[in-house]
């Protein structure tokens, strides 16, 4: 990440009572590390009670405000909140795609734009629309002095406004419950009516779209928040949690303390992107942001008072719980990339009950080998936990070119006779791996292959996501293997631990050429902030292009492990790079 704070645009009305609008945005960007600019489109007379009026500004001086901050401080992400009318949302909508739309990021995606469609007031008071400009009714709280103007108690008719003309501008939407059902022409009766309403609307506007289910409406339970996220493409985001939708859902925070909950959340998502995190993870961290802010929120005048800043998530009981809805999983990779248009109901397990074996030793430095000699050596050598990762295909571009090649000596009639040898020797290495952690007492664990390794009793298997969701974990599981599962954010993170599992790892922290990996290098910035957000009941491990020069940087994070690849299989002796890892790992310095 650059050592300057990323720029994170705010198109949004300003909140003269401070708790929402841009107020709230600017002091949620400064809270999240961003350098936060504003544009503002209308100015509202409000308190914690009510608003008393709306006042946009000109259309000379809101181009002027656009103009001006692209001239000298182009943005990493920009929100839109408050859009006082139509003329604002067109106007706004074709500077974008005049100016905004050449603009990339550093690795080449279109600039991350968030819309907020804010609607109502959190006191319940309608905030765009002729209607909501200098209208007045009662309090609906007693003041301790008498305001000049009277405030309204029912928030009136809001005729609604068309927002197609963002389409194929923005990455998300982000409604609560209400303001959907006024983006859609009509309130959903269930969530199965919400869930068909929200994806016509995210193929609409050509983006994906989350809603939220704070206030009351089709997604409102007493006890937790559920929000709908429907998810489209996502750059830097794997195939299996692309064209799907999902229920993410928390412990409901009892505080009537909200005031601005939708504005920061939003905000939150713009800040997390222009940092470079990708959508399912900014979602995700802005969530247990808005939750966070609310659990500490404090009144400060008659009305719900503002959510608190807390900073960074840290520190949480407990991850979000992910439930995915609709997807086209069922679908082939190749199938996923000819038809991502289409969604199709295919309901996923959440893993309910399951639960594997806890570790009985520390993993410490832990080997990831790609042949039985060299797990010897470094099991050998003291190590009490390695990996045995043998790829019958390398990912990516290598992976297909060899599946060609082999169809090609299929045709040949020599396929299926190098497909058995090869299956017989993988066999034959997967035993001699499980037979070497029995004789060296140690904590051998078998890279996918977990047909194999539950045949030959292993003591464990570890899994990537796209995994998951092919092995028999109900088999692994009663037959007492421990399962390490991989993770890449916080999304994934969240999905793991919902498995139980032995251990999470985390990556990949830095570049590597082991494997071709859709998502970006995390860093030791976010590995950090990971470790710091939750603590699970299993050691993690950090995982990707670690080596002796960054092993001390690595455990400043405070994560308990550290996988190593080629750091180990490159070496002239295993055993030896082991143990000087290792060696190192126990003298560096942990934080406290």
């Amino acid at each position: 990440m650059s050592a300057k704070k990323p720029i994170v645009w705010t198109i949004a009305g300003s909140d003269s009572g401070g708790g929402a609008g841009i107020q709230a945005d600017l002091a949620t960007m400064a809270d999240l590390d961003c350098h936060g600019c504003s544009v503002i489109t209308c100015v509202t007379a409000q308190n914690s009670v009510a608003v008393n009026g709306v006042e946009p500004v000109s259309e000379a001086i809101l181009l002027a405000q656009l103009d001006t901050l692209l001239a000298d401080l182009p943005p990493r992400a920009i929100k839109i909140g408050l859009l006082a009318n139509q003329r604002q949302i067109n106007l706004i909508a074709d500077w974008l795609a005049t100016h905004m739309a050449p603009l990339k990021t550093d690795d080449g995606q279109p600039i991350p734009i968030i819309l907020d469609p804010v609607m109502v007031a959190s006191c319940g008071d309608a905030l765009t629309g002729e209607s909501a400009v200098q209208a007045s009714a009662q309090p609906k709280t007693k003041l301790k002095t008498k305001p000049k103007t009277e405030l309204k108690t029912e928030p009136k008719h809001l005729a609604g406004l068309d927002f197609t003309p963002f389409a194929k501008l923005l990455t998300l939407v982000t409604p609560n419950a209400s303001e959907f059902g006024k983006l859609v022409g009509s309130e959903a009766s269930s969530s199965d009516e919400m869930l068909a309403q929200a994806s016509a609307l995210s193929r609409r506007l050509a983006c994906n779209l989350l809603i939220t289910g704070g206030d009351k409406g089709s997604l409102w339970h007493s006890d937790k928040a559920e929000d709908l996220f429907i998810c489209n493409a996502v750059a830097h985001t794997s195939l299996l949690h692309q064209h799907t939708s999902f229920c993410l859902s928390c412990e409901r925070v009892d505080n009537p303390n909200h005031h601005g909950s939708g504005c920061t959340l939003s905000s939150a998502i713009a800040s997390f992107l222009a940092q470079g995190l990708v959508l399912h993870d900014a979602i995700l961290l802005a969530k247990t942001y808005v939750v966070q802010g609310i659990a500490s929120a404090k009144a400060l005048g008659a009305g719900a008072g503002p959510l608190a800043r807390t900073g960074w998530p840290s520190d949480l009981a407990s991850l979000p719980r992910i439930t995915e809805l609709a997807g086209i999983t069922s679908l082939s990779s190749s199938d996923r990339a000819s038809d991502a248009s289409s969604i199709l109901s295919f309901p996923r397990p959440s893993f309910p009950g399951l639960s594997f074996p806890r570790l009985k030793r520390p993993i410490g430095v832990y080997p990831v080998v790609d042949n039985v000699n060299t797990l010897e050596q470094v099991l050998a050598a003291g190590a009490t936990t390695a990996q045995l990762r043998i790829k019958l295909e390398d990912d990516g571009q290598a992976a297909s070119n060899q599946e060609e090649s082999k169809q090609e000596e299929s045709k040949q009639g020599k396929g299926k006779q190098e497909e058995g040898q090869g299956a017989a020797a993988l066999e034959a290495q997967i035993q001699a791996a499980i037979a070497l952690g029995r004789k060296y007492d140690a904590q051998v664990f078998i890279n996918d292959h977990w047909q194999l390794a539950l045949k030959h009793g292993a003591f464990g298997i570890h899994l990537g996501q796209e995994d998951l969701f092919e092995a028999d974990l109900d088999r692994i599981a009663e037959a007492g293997i421990a399962l390490g599962v991989s993770s890449h954010g916080v999304f994934e993170l969240a999905l793991a631990s919902q498995l139980n599992p032995s251990y999470l790892a985390l990556g990949h922290i830095f570049p590597t050429s082991t494997k071709s990996m859709p998502s970006n290098p995390q860093g030791l910035s976010t590995l950090a902030r990971m470790v710091a957000l939750w603590t699970p009941d299993c050691p993690r491990v950090a995982i990707g292009g670690i080596d002796a020069s960054r092993l001390e940087l690595v455990k400043a994070t405070n994560v308990e492990a550290v996988a190593v690849v080629r750091a180990v299989i490159q070496a002239d002796s295993p055993g030896e790079a082991y143990t000087q890892l290792a060696r190192m790992w126990e003298k560096a310095y942990v934080t406290q």
